[in-house]
């Protein structure tokens, strides 16, 4: 049988709440029978019972990770962050994927919840409804949101902390970019409609073209999945082929467009330029690689924790705190400036 802390206690010659406080490095305990009580403990082969402990201080020392789509590299990047975060805090990380399932998303909370995680990071496949928000809130434990829209962020009666990228900036960024190559005819292919970040990148994209007078792009909302945004671009190319250029709200929706257009024998940039946004590591080896929108996932994850912890270590009573992260344009081969000239419907240039 393993040894307990009973057995600890008893071979250093201590009662059971002096060697706790010992092999925790509670103060008030003399330090050599710290000493002593820890190479009893390490000859005995002792390891703390984290299950025991979770029943007594009403947490475990592990923390939740929900994602929504394990499958997309962002996300891979995003919890390498948060792994090492909670691995140099001394904890443990639950990996658990929605699959962008608001059902199955709330499943994993109330199975997180079940466990006595510390606290939550989570990637909310929709808006959190009131009732959601109440029940997370008298759950007493942290949460980190990963997609939080700046409408909610600045909402008075939010009360969760959140990390996101600054996605209003990147939208008004993939609007300049492709309006200074000149590029009129712009179709931005976006996640779903009530996702706070591709919900932010697309207001901020519409923005300039109405604040610089030009026509309004075309916006499709959708899931942000390969599959789904290879088939909104079969869609769009069977009645319009005069588009110039795509914004994709991420990169593998972009990855999803690149599939379409080349299957539909439309070169990129030559025909049509892509624009994606994350900056997965695969956006360099696509052909031709893809010029993107760059947010940092590693610090994104990383930071997520951090604030966690930060909360956790003051009982989680303390004013959400909101990080917004850095972007930046990556320029790579997937767009190209246009004339006026290069923007005449191409059905009619091949006859």
């Amino acid at each position: 049988m393993p040894a307990t802390l009973k057995d600890v206690a008893r071979e250093a010659g201590v009662n059971i709440s002096t060697a706790s406080r010992a092999l925790n490095n509670a103060f008030g305990i003399n330090v050599d029978t710290r000493k002593h009580v820890i190479k009893v403990a390490a000859r005995l082969n002792y390891r703390p019972n984290q299950v025991a402990r979770g029943l007594v201080t009403g947490r475990s020392n592990s923390l939740g990770l929900l994602i929504s789509d394990i499958r997309n590299p962002f996300f891979a990047e995003l919890a390498r962050g948060a792994e090492d975060a909670a691995f140099n805090a001394g904890c443990d990380l639950v990996l658990c994927n929605s699959d962008q399932n608001a059902e199955k998303q709330m499943r994993y909370v109330e199975f997180l919840l079940a466990k006595r995680v510390g606290g939550i990071v989570m990637n909310s496949v929709t808006p959190l409804d009131e009732d959601q928000q109440d029940r997370l809130r008298a759950a007493g434990v942290p949460i980190v949101l990963l997609n939080v829209s700046s409408a909610d962020r600045h909402s008075p009666a939010w009360r969760f902390s959140s990390v996101v990228a600054d996605n209003l900036y990147g939208g008004e960024i993939a609007a300049k970019y492709l309006i200074g190559l000149g590029h009129k005819n712009i179709v931005h292919i976006a996640g779903p409609r009530t996702h706070g970040a591709f919900s932010d990148r697309a207001s901020a994209f519409l923005k300039v073209f109405r604040e610089n007078g030009l026509p309004k792009p075309r916006v499709v909302f959708g899931e942000h999945t390969f599959g789904a945004a290879y088939q909104s671009t079969k869609q769009l190319l069977g009645t319009d082929r005069n588009i110039t250029a795509i914004f994709a709200g991420n990169d593998v929706i972009a990855f999803g467009c690149m599939r379409a257009l080349m299957e539909s024998g439309i070169r990129i940039p030559e025909d049509v330029s892509i624009l994606g946004f994350d900056n997965v590591e695969m956006t360099q080896i696509t052909s031709p690689p893809l010029t993107t929108i760059d947010q940092p996932k590693y610090e994104t994850g990383k930071a997520a924790v951090e604030i966690l912890l930060n909360m956790i270590s003051k009982d989680g009573v303390r004013e959400p705190e909101h990080r917004i992260i850095g972007v930046h344009l990556i320029e790579r081969q997937s767009c190209r400036k246009i004339s006026g000239a290069a923007v005449q419907d191409r059905r009619t240039a091949k006859r």
